[in-house]
């Protein structure tokens, strides 16, 4: 059982521990003494000591027989000692006679928290570690400190001999050794002097990043198992879409279908023509969609989830293929087809500014990152960037964009994407203008980014959908295959609990779900009565989502369990207090 046997109360053994060491000459924070250097320097030869075992080791609990009896009960103790549980603690090591640590390893803990560096580094080869590396890195640690508080008392003889005579001999670290060194010369301005003395708190959880978890068990660990726990039941729950607030240790994790939007609780019928793009704003409060009958409409949402109404923006001559938040979803942009962009203040839904170019008409549109200025594929191929008040910044020509094309700007502003030719993405680096592609063997009809810019979610002609992480070398991470495409534009998008579904349009009039990791189709949805152009799901609900159809209506899905306010369909616009607003001609 070691040096000195577990039969002994632990008290009585760090008393008898710390006897021996006062036989030995050693004292707190004592100068450079031979013995003291003898036990850094030596091999672990004659200190050291078998490795360390506990009563009951060989003991397991549990159905599989793989909990080691002794480490599950020093772990409980740990966390009743971290929660501020002291006696409960102290009872456990007690009743179970499984101490948190050994002896010497109480004893050591003790000695650095009253800075008795000298004992410190006896005890520590006492420990019995096998690994000699791991001992000189704690060694090394610890009279590191021993040298720092030597300089803040001015003992600057004792703060060189430790260095020279201790510190020095253990031969590792020598950029350190140096810095040490030169701090007793220039400690103002050279190296870590006395103003950076380490805290003997800090010391000790440098030390436990040194030492094997079963010599000083982390401070966390029983929290770290249980974080682990739940955290892989979560990501093996297929339909997990709840927040981590409501995972729970008393049963085992699992979603059911029933998490996952899936049955329409309101319809929204203003649009007088197909609905070809919907966009909830980043906040969740709003949603914004566009038609073919050339207007745009601001829907709120209310506190109860129910949407109503806000604006009707129309201005437009032509349909208006897209509508965009900007990132403070103070204002959005229409984009009409091949004709101008329009600039709206989302409270007032006044139109406060219209952006065109003589002769060519915007493809698609979006909004620089910090807001100050928007960007537009334009119908010669080019790509036109403006500040908000109309002027002119950039415009690059060439074959930049298609006819039918997406565009966007990632959250920092870095790269610009977009659909450079008919199956290429382009990847531009605005700071080292740089530019990687993502080449597809088919047309693309549409793209989308993830949340987090770091993926690229890609719809493909050929009835597929790919998800790209294009982070360094662009590499296909899954692909999403069962809805149909075969003439019209669909959308798709990222939802739910940390973007973990795909959700996309269809020209079979349904919304289809898949699981993103996996690829797996997990839900078709019906309603729609002609093809489903687009989808959007709610950043800050994960349980809303918005379809967009050729039959003129926007549903909005929620949970099974939630009752629709009706199933019927509603007229929002004659229903709500919303407001019809033409342009003013800006």
């Amino acid at each position: 059982m070691g040096v000195v046997e577990d039969t002994e109360p632990p008290l009585k053994r760090a008393k008898r521990l710390a006897d021996d060491d006062e036989t030995n000459g050693f004292s707190g924070n004592s100068s450079v003494r031979g013995s003291s250097s003898s036990c850094v320097t030596n091999s672990l030869g004659d200190l050291m000591a078998r490795p360390l075992t506990s009563q009951g080791d060989d003991e397991t609990i549990g159905s599989k027989g793989v909990i080691k009896k002794s480490e599950f009960v020093r772990i409980i103790t740990r966390t009743l000692y971290s929660l501020g549980y002291g006696k409960a603690g102290a009872m456990l090591e007690e009743e179970s006679g499984i101490p948190l640590h050994h002896s010497f390893v109480e004893t050591f803990l003790q000695q650095v928290k009253e800075g008795k560096w000298d004992e410190s580094v006896v005890t520590l080869h006492r420990i019995g570690l096998l690994d000699e590396k791991a001992v000189k890195s704690a060694s090394f640690l610890l009279l590191e400190q021993k040298f720092f508080e030597l300089l803040k008392f001015e003992k600057i003889a004792d703060a060189l001999g430790t260095l020279r005579n201790e510190i020095e001999p253990l031969h590792i670290n020598t950029k350190r050794v140096h810095e040490l060194a030169s701090s007793l010369i220039t400690p103002s301005t050279s190296g870590p002097g006395k103003e950076n003395v380490s805290s003997r708190s800090k010391v000790l959880e440098e030390l436990q990043n040194l030492l094997p978890a079963s010599v000083i068990i982390p401070e966390k660990r029983l929290e770290c198992l249980v974080e682990n726990s739940l955290h892989i039941q979560r990501d093996s729950c297929v339909f997990h879409n709840t927040l981590d607030s409501d995972l729970s240790l008393f049963s085992d994790h699992q979603c059911g279908k029933h998490q996952i939007p899936s049955r329409t609780v309101q319809i929204l019928e203003s649009h007088t023509d197909e609905v070809w793009f919907l966009q909830f704003s980043h906040n969740g409060k709003y949603l914004a969609s566009s038609s073919k009958d050339q207007t745009a409409i601001i829907w709120e949402v209310n506190a109860d989830g129910h949407m109503s109404l806000k604006h009707k923006l129309v201005c437009h001559q032509k349909p208006v293929t897209a509508v965009l938040w900007s990132p403070d979803d103070r204002q959005v942009l229409t984009c009409g087809a091949e004709e101008v962009i329009r600039r709206w203040d989302v409270d007032s839904g006044d139109c406060v500014h219209t952006y065109e170019k003589g002769g060519i008409g915007p493809i698609s549109c979006g909004w620089y990152a910090d807001g100050k200025g928007i960007f537009a594929g334009m119908t010669d191929r080019s790509i036109c960037m403006w500040d908000l008040d109309g002027r002119e910044m950039e415009c690059w020509k060439g074959q930049r964009t298609q006819k039918v094309s997406d565009i966007a700007m990632t959250d920092d502003g870095k790269w610009l994407v977009s659909v450079c030719k008919d199956s290429v993405i382009s990847l531009f680096d605005r700071e080292a203008t740089f530019e990687s592609l993502i080449e597809e063997g088919d047309t693309i009809t549409s793209f989308s980014l993830s949340n987090d810019s770091k993926y690229v979610l890609v719809n493909l002609q050929n009835q597929e959908i790919r998800l790209w992480n294009i982070e360094g070398d662009p590499k296909i991470v899954t692909r999403y295959k069962g809805h149909k495409r075969s003439r019209f534009l669909i959308r798709s998008c990222f939802g739910g609990y940390k973007q973990g579904f795909i959700a996309s349009g269809s020209e079979d009039s349904q919304v289809y779900i898949w699981h993103r990791s996996t690829g797996k189709l997990i839900l078709e949805l019906p309603g729609h009565a002609g093809a489903v152009n687009c989808v959007s799901w709610s950043p800050t609900n994960l349980h809303m989502f918005a379809s967009a159809s050729d039959d003129g209506t926007i549903r909005i899905w929620g949970l099974d369990r939630i009752k629709p306010h009706s199933l019927e369909k509603k007229v929002q616009g004659s229903s709500s207090n919303g407001v019809l607003h033409h342009c003013n001609g800006n």
